[in-house]
């Protein structure tokens, strides 16, 4: 049986080329995504349409050929699956309604994967129609990075600024934002693990706001959960390697990649080269192509790709973006960094 490039990278091993998918890959940037979406009534139920979140996975590997495609669900499912009203405002994004209690979450953690089992659908229906050659990746968001969007209830505020009101709240309130973290480690175990049963191969850790913290606070919010939530998905059985990304962690992703045990470290767009040739020291790194540069193509685009290959293209690395492709990145620059590093 073929090994996927990815599961193979993930073991440590140098391959020929360095595997290759991006964050977002199913996504507005594809017409064909954008006529499937059009079809649902909302971008939950978009999400829990084992069907249609199935053909949006498929879609990027169709035209492109990734070597792995990333199950298409959301991060803010989970919201939902504990008891918190979610929803999605045409051109605005999430809303969240009123946090519930803590012990009315924690009633719900185990029960997690159940409820999110069109997610588990949707991986099944995705692995018997994908080529063995490539990888399905299952994901969820890190308990820092959910918690800040259900600790403030709108991601348009949080999105401004360095997420204030979160971080206030972790400051203001320890126990209780500790405790929501602690409800949040336990229902992404058990979602992560319905994933795995479903057919996932690898498993991300999406710590979108773990930048902006000083050390003590990136300790307690983005370590320490994490620490948590991939020891509580082993004690559950999973073995299958877990991706994690603490995106804007600058110098401390050396730290996490050291005290975390996953089996590989994404990494952003800020990133410098030498911190990710550190990281790397460490284990095997995903990244970190600006989608920025992504979208203006050209030589500029060459030169960077280039720089990626030369700095990180000897150890185990898996070529990606440092945070997720833009709707209106040209579908033509794509293919021109699959050619350039060789995977078209």
């Amino acid at each position: 049986m073929i090994e996927p490039l990815l599961l193979q990278a993930l073991k440590g091993q140098t391959t020929a080329r360095p595997p290759v998918w991006f964050m977002r890959q199913a996504g507005r940037y594809l017409p064909e995504y954008r006529e499937l979406r059009s079809r649902a009534p909302d971008f939950i139920a978009f999400c829990l349409n084992p069907e249609m979140a199935a053909e949006a996975t498929l879609q990027p590997m169709r035209r492109y050929g990734f070597d792995a495609a990333i199950v298409f669900a959301d991060i803010l499912l989970i919201p939902q699956a504990l008891g918190q009203k979610v929803w999605f405002e045409t051109g605005e994004g999430p809303r969240l309604g009123a946090l519930p209690s803590v012990e009315s979450m924690s009633a719900l953690t185990s029960n997690a994967g159940d409820a999110l089992r069109q997610v588990g659908e949707t991986l099944s229906i995705v692995r018997a129609q994908l080529e063995p050659e490539r990888a399905l990746i299952g994901f969820a968001g890190a308990p820092w990075t959910v918690a800040t969007y259900m600790l403030d209830g709108e991601a348009r505020t949080i999105g401004k600024g360095e997420r204030a009101t979160a971080r206030t709240y972790a400051y203001a309130e320890p126990e209780k934002v500790d405790a929501v973290l602690a409800v949040l480690v336990e229902a992404t175990a058990h979602y992560l693990k319905m994933q795995a049963d479903a057919g996932a191969q690898v498993l991300k850790i999406f710590e979108s706001w773990a930048e902006g913290l000083p050390d003590d606070l990136f300790e307690r919010l983005v370590l320490k959960p994490h620490q948590a939530l991939v020891a509580r998905v082993r004690e559950l059985g999973v073995t299958v390697p877990l991706i994690g990304f603490p995106r804007g962690s600058a110098a401390l992703a050396e730290r996490y990649a050291a005290e975390c045990d996953v089996q590989g470290v994404a990494l952003d767009t800020a990133c410098p080269l030498a911190v990710g040739q550190r990281v790397q020291a460490i284990k095997p790194i995903q990244g970190a192509l600006d989608p920025l540069l992504l979208r203006v193509g050209g030589a500029a685009l060459d030169r960077r790709v280039d720089q990626l290959v030369e700095a990180w293209g000897n150890g185990p690395w898996i070529f990606n973006l440092g945070h997720g492709i833009l709707p209106d990145v040209p579908m033509a620059h794509v293919d021109q960094v699959l050619k350039r590093i060789g995977a078209q």
